[in-house]
């Protein structure tokens, strides 16, 4: 019982003090599952997160419970999924419960103007910690870039992008393994 009160307390942790979503709580679960408690390694959660933004749900969601299932089987998966949703719901109550009436108050307003910076900082910090712990090569690089241009310029879907990323990866090693 003390290893999944370890995991519901470690996502608890993460789901509680993460503001601006999945993203933002990027850098936190990785400090925690891979720096903190060697649950993952690097690799491992580069590829939990690809896994977790294919599959259905929010990809910390999906994060904690591939973690938690990892560490200790279905139990685990729960108390990661549980620690890392209850946070969220419980303030998602209050808020409603309390705080939708302030929503037009200028202070309230302005704190989350301030807000809004620090939760792109956090985006981009998990985006910088991943980066830098990839093997890059030009079909890595290509494929991001392409991936931007995409998003940006064309408005296409993630959805299409990653059914794209997905065949385009397949054909890549095909070949690869090919010339080997």
């Amino acid at each position: 019982m003390g290893k999944l009160l370890k995991l519901f307390w470690a996502f608890f942790k993460i789901g509680a003090f993460t503001i601006g979503g999945g993203y933002a709580m990027l850098p936190l679960i990785q400090r925690e599952v891979v720096d903190e408690n060697n649950w993952l390694t690097t690799e491992e959660f580069i590829d939990i997160l690809a896994i977790a933004e294919v599959t259905p749900g929010p990809v910390a969601v999906n994060t904690s419970t591939y973690v938690g299932y990892k560490v200790a089987g279905i139990k685990g998966a729960m108390f990661c999924t549980l620690g890392t949703i209850l946070p969220s719901f419980t303030i998602i109550l209050l808020v409603v419960k309390f705080f939708w009436g302030f929503r037009q108050n200028p202070i309230i307003e302005k704190v989350f103007l301030g807000i809004r910076p620090a939760v792109a900082a956090l985006i981009f910090s998990a985006v910088y910690k991943l980066g830098k712990n990839m093997k890059f090569n030009i079909f890595i690089i290509s494929g991001a870039f392409l991936t931007v241009l995409a998003i940006m310029l064309f408005n296409i879907s993630p959805i299409i992008i990653i059914l794209i990323a997905a065949i385009g990866s397949i054909i890549y090693f095909k070949n690869k393994e090919k010339k080997i």
